[in-house]
């Protein structure tokens, strides 16, 4: 009963849309031959600016400008429509045009570089294309400036780099990492991949890490709860992936290859390219990478700080434009990673990483195989009033461990997750509703997950099986000067015995253009789930730890509000914005864990709990200055404190005080990013992570008492800075060649006290993850 929400949406939704649909000119019916033709240049310089997007506004039909910056639409229908050129990093430009029958016009555009980036179009905040700078929420945005501003060949590299998050590395044997946003541990977040929660407990703990930046097209970050709109897990926020979608002929190949200091490499090669008709009506992007690094030990102990990888990826996203007004969109990736960590050299002086890990003193082996995908289907009515989306994702990882100590046999272990996702949603834009315009918004979504993990040796095996089922209603009144968000969400987790609402209110006032002030309220939920991605095997002494739930663990409720202002300036040529927000996040019921012995076999058992409460509260700031065409400078840092509202006991058996700090969370961190354009093909970027000091756990060998003893350390401060040189050669109108080279971590600003030895504590990391690396780098576009 469940699974049949989706198509009573349909069958109540579309039949209206697809009538319309079919009384339109279909494409596949010969068309009036009426085309259009022209070219975009930029404003500044004069130049002919390629991959611009062009989009007829109101259908599916649109292009790119060619490596020339001319582009040509061909058999449209007749008739009047508005013409749409835009680009990340410009203004977007309209114009309104009239095209007939076996004619063809010219329809040239100018754009203004925009470094601040006031008008690009976001779908994270409502579910809906929005104009950012109309938002009701902030949205932030990663793209492909980004990344290659600071050298990164996959995700984890780039998020440092957007305020209120960070990645951080939980597992010196495996480099387990999570992402954190406003202070919140990673499985407060939401990670979406086209707007979808495939990302399950188990692929986002490494999920970021195995993503490639060729597939993506930007990431879309949204903090504080977002639960009213995506469902469980979205307390700290929102983290969107949307991968690219082809819109002309091109193909780009790349390679990034990084140089630890004792020679070690690690090894980046990705490709990707996009294949379109002629007549616009089908086009595929495919994308590949394959990464390799070696182990890299840098205390000299013989067992790595940082795991040996090979992985590769692959697939595609595509478009079928079924009409005029309809597109079916598919989506498809595979990803096989091996990652092994723990002793590097065997007594006989042969490398232990070309060995079986149980020969190791300590080894941590992971072997993932990600197969995902999803269908989009999309139909809007002739006039865009109504707009219908039905849409359905699906992933499934196959995991092979291997987490032993002393040459253990008997721990290897096996883990199968399955999730499906299907859901519907229903957009009416009405010229006014009470007051002034307004958009409603409203869906319903089916979550399904399935994960089997076995650990026989010790003693583990879990069958787990969630089903999530929800609706959500939002209507969002908007002008240039107001808005007003007013929504909710409904679901009902099996794993709960009531369902869960989970309202949300945003209001944005704009006295002026330059002006954006935002308040926001939401909460959100998690469940008791038996398996989340902090259920991680870590050796600690030659022991390992394991993760319990306590009887009768109740779940988690949060309530967060934020207030913000978003202000932009030009001084002349000199582009300047500056966003204060402060955010309050208040947990109920919060889930701790805390060691509460060992078993029989001396593995240490961490359990986890229902403390009373906890509050996050603090301020986030950015700050962007740019010259078109010059240069571009962001900064931002965040202040803020994590506290238990009582303190409680990590390790039970020990003589530690009781704590209210959460571990792992710094109360201040920051980052900035800087690119200049020395020649007009010549570029340089300098790029650092700020992470101030925080507390974390340590379990360690006393040889005075011959037994491991819990502690806590303050951590010192960090800052990790980069540095990049690149030069693009025009070896013709349309093939360019980019050649870089530069630094990441440029002071070594690692972790000094890391453990040393078979007995190390492999979550005792902190600070950034990587050492000190040269990169050198080459792409080919064409």
């Amino acid at each position: 009963m469940k699974k049949i929400f989706p198509g009573l949406l349909l069958s109540l939704l579309f039949p209206a849309m697809l009538a319309a649909e079919n009384t339109e000119e279909s494409p596949r019916k010969p068309l009036s031959d009426a085309n259009i033709t022209g070219h975009v240049q930029d404003a500044a310089t004069g130049e002919h600016l390629p991959y611009i997007t062009v989009v007829v506004k109101g259908t599916t039909i649109g292009t790119a400008t060619d490596g020339t910056g001319h582009y040509f639409l061909k058999n449209l229908p007749a008739g009047e429509f508005v013409l749409e050129a835009s680009m990340l990093g410009y203004g977007t430009v309209e114009k309104r045009v009239t095209t007939t029958s076996g004619k063809t016009i010219e329809v040239n555009f100018v754009l203004t570089e925009d470094s601040e980036r006031m008008d690009e179009i976001v779908v994270t905040a409502n579910r809906n294309e929005t104009n950012k700078k109309e938002s009701s929420t902030i949205v932030n945005i990663t793209s492909g400036k980004l990344f290659s501003a600071v050298g990164s060949s996959t995700l984890s590299e780039s998020m440092n780099f957007t305020p209120g998050l960070r990645i951080e590395n939980n597992c010196g044997n495996c480099a387990v990492t999570q992402l954190r946003i406003n202070g919140l541990e990673g499985h407060y977040s939401q990670i979406l991949l086209d707007s979808r929660p495939i990302f399950s407990s188990l692929a986002t703990v490494y999920g970021l890490d195995q993503l490639p930046v060729s597939m993506i097209e930007r990431v879309e970050v949204v903090r504080g709860g977002g639960s009213a709109l995506y469902g469980a897990n979205a307390i700290g926020g929102v983290v969107n992936i949307i991968t690219k979608e082809p819109l002309y002929n091109t193909l780009n190949v790349s390679n990034i290859t990084n140089v630890f200091g004792n020679g070690k490499l690690d090894i980046n090669t990705s490709i990707g390219g996009a294949f379109v008709s002629d007549d616009h009506k089908a086009g595929m992007y495919i994308f590949g990478m394959v990464k390799e690094r070696s182990p890299y030990d840098h205390n000299g102990d013989n067992f790595s700080d940082v795991p040996g990888i090979k992985s590769e990826t692959v697939g595609f996203r595509g478009y079928y434009r079924t009409g005029l007004r309809s597109k079916l969109t598919a989506e498809y990736h595979h990803i096989h990673e091996f990652r092994r960590g723990g002793e590097m050299v065997g007594e006989d002086g042969q490398e232990m990483f070309d060995r079986p890990p149980h020969e190791a003193v300590i080894a941590e082996q992971l072997n993932n195989t990600i197969d995902g995908g999803g269908l989009r289907f999309d139909i809007f009515s002739p006039d865009t009033r109504h707009k219908g989306a039905l849409y359905t994702s699906a992933q499934n990882i196959a995991r092979q461990t291997y987490f032993g100590t002393e040459r253990q046999l008997d721990s290897y272990g096996a883990t199968h997750d399955r999730t499906f996702v299907a859901g519907g949603q229903y957009t009416y834009d009405m010229d006014r509703l009470l007051f002034m315009p307004a958009q409603l918004t409203a869906g319903v979504e089916y979550n399904y997950n399935h994960l089997t993990d076995r650990y026989l040796g010790l003693g583990r095996e879990m069958d787990q099986v969630t089903h999530i089922v929800g609706g959500f209603l939002q209507n969002e009144w908007r002008t240039e000067k107001f808005s007003l968000l007013i929504g909710g969400r409904l679901d009902k987790h099996n794993l709960m015995d009531k369902a869960v609402f989970s309202p949300r209110a945003n209001i944005r006032y704009s006295p002026t253009e330059s002006v954006g002030l935002r308040a926001s309220y939401s909460s959100g939920f998690r469940a008791p789930q038996a398996y989340d991605e902090d259920l991680h095997v870590d050796a600690v002494g030659g022991a390992l730890k394991l993760i319990v739930l306590a009887p009768g663990l109740k779940p988690e409720y949060s309530n967060s509000f934020s207030l913000s202002a978003d202000l932009y300036h030009n001084f002349g040529r000199v582009q300047t914005n500056l966003l204060i927000e402060g955010f309050y996040t208040k947990l109920d019921d919060v889930f701790t864990l805390v060691q509460i012995g060992e078993d029989a076999d001396g593995n240490f058992i961490m359990e986890r709990r229902n403390a009373s409460g906890a509050t996050v509260k603090g301020f986030n700031f950015e700050g962007k200055i740019g010259i078109p065409n010059l240069f571009e400078l962001q900064l931002g840092y965040t202040l803020q404190s994590s506290l238990y509202d009582r303190p409680f006991e990590w390790a039970e058996n020990s003589d530690l005080p009781a704590q209210r700090k959460m571990f792992r969370t710094p109360d201040s961190y920051g980052y900035f990013t800087s690119t200049w354009n020395i020649a007009p093909r010549f570029r340089a970027s300098l790029f650092g992570t700020y992470t101030g000091t925080m507390l974390v756990q340590h379990t360690f060998y006393n040889a005075q008492t011959d037994s491991m003893q819990d502690a806590e350390t303050l951590t010192p401060d960090f800052f990790d800075m980069g540095l990049k040189l690149a030069y693009t050669f025009r070896l013709s109108t349309s093939v360019n060649l980019e050649l870089s080279a530069g630094v990441k971590n440029i002071f070594n600003s690692y972790q000094k006290d890391l453990d040393f030895g078979p007995l190390k504590d492999a979550g005792y990391v902190y600070g950034p993850a990587l050492p000190r690396m040269f990169f050198a780098g080459l792409k080919l576009t064409m």
